[in-house]
C-alpha cells in the first residue's frame, strides 16, 4: 500500500505544474489509462474471440439440428467445439477482472486515514474542491458547499459521463443483438451461463452510477475513466 501511495504521489508531483491543486486527480486518471493500456492486448484478444465465436455459428446451428431437443448433449457439443477451436466463451471477462486489483487499491488508499503508520497525505488532495477521499454522501450532508456547490458539481459531472457511456453501450448492444452479426451470437447463448451474463452486461454500466455514488472520489474517478475508455475501445475494436 505504501508503495502504491508513493506512486500516486510521484505522478501527482509530475503533473502539479499543469493541474495544480487537482494534480492528484489527474494522476489517478493517468494511472487508470496506464492500467487500461496494459490490459488492452487482452481486450483485443477478447474482440478476436467474439469474432471467432460468431464465425462458429453455422457449425453451432448444425449441432442443434443433430442433437434436436437433447439440450445437455447440445451444450456439451458446443463446449467441445469451442475447445477444439481454442475459443473461450469467457475471454471477454478477463480485461474487467484484471482491473479489479487496481480499483480496490485506490479504494483502500483513499479510505484509510493512515498508511504505514503515518498520516495519509493523499486525503488532503481535491478535485475542484471535492476531497478525493470523500463520498457523495458527504456532499449531500453539506460537506464541500452542499449538493449544488463545487463538490456537488463534480459528482454531477461524473454521473452525467457514466450515464452517457451506459446509454451508448446499451444502444450498441441492442443494435448488435438485432443484427445478423451480433456480438453475442447463438454460440454464446447456448453455453451455460454465458447467455445470461451477455444479456446483463449492457445494464452493468448503469450499475456504475451506484459505484460512483458510494466509493471515495478517487475510486470513482478510476471507474469513470475506465468505463469511458471501455466505451471508446469497444467502438474501435468492434466496428
Amino acid at each position: 500500500m505504501s508503495a502504491f501511495a508513493g506512486l500516486v504521489e510521484h505522478l501527482a508531483d509530475l503533473l502539479q505544474p499543469l493541474f495544480h491543486a487537482s494534480a492528484a486527480a489527474a494522476a489517478i486518471v493517468l494511472f487508470t489509462a496506464l492500467v487500461r493500456l496494459l490490459v488492452h492486448p487482452l481486450s483485443r484478444a477478447a474482440a478476436r474471440g467474439q469474432r471467432a465465436r460468431a464465425a462458429l455459428q453455422p457449425r453451432v446451428a448444425e449441432l442443434r439440428k443433430r442433437h434436436g431437443r437433447n439440450q445437455e448433449a447440445f451444450q456439451k457439443a458446443v463446449l467441445e467445439l469451442h475447445a477444439a477451436e481454442k475459443v473461450s466463451p469467457l475471454s471477454g471477462c478477463l480485461p474487467g477482472l484484471l482491473q479489479l486489483p487496481a480499483f480496490f487499491l485506490l479504494y483502500h488508499l483513499f479510505s484509510n486515514p493512515s498508511i504505514g503508520g503515518h498520516g495519509n497525505g493523499l486525503l488532503a488532495h481535491e478535485l475542484l474542491g471535492a476531497p478525493l477521499g470523500g463520498r457523495w454522501s458527504d456532499v449531500l450532508g453539506g460537506a464541500g458547499g452542499g449538493g449544488f456547490g463545487s463538490a456537488g458539481l463534480v459528482y454531477l459531472a461524473l454521473f452525467a459521463v457514466v450515464a452517457a457511456v451506459a446509454t451508448a453501450n446499451f444502444r450498441r448492444a441492442r443494435k448488435a443483438a438485432a443484427g445478423a452479426t451480433a456480438v453475442v451470437g447463438e454460440a454464446d447463448q447456448q453455453v451455460p451461463g454465458v447467455g445470461a451474463v451477455s444479456k446483463a452486461m449492457p445494464y452493468l454500466s448503469y450499475a456504475t452510477l451506484v459505484t460512483v455514488a458510494v466509493v471515495p472520489l478517487a475510486a470513482a474517478l478510476y471507474v469513470v475513466t475506465s468505463t469511458t475508455w471501455s466505451a471508446v475501445e469497444r467502438a474501435v475494436l468492434y466496428r
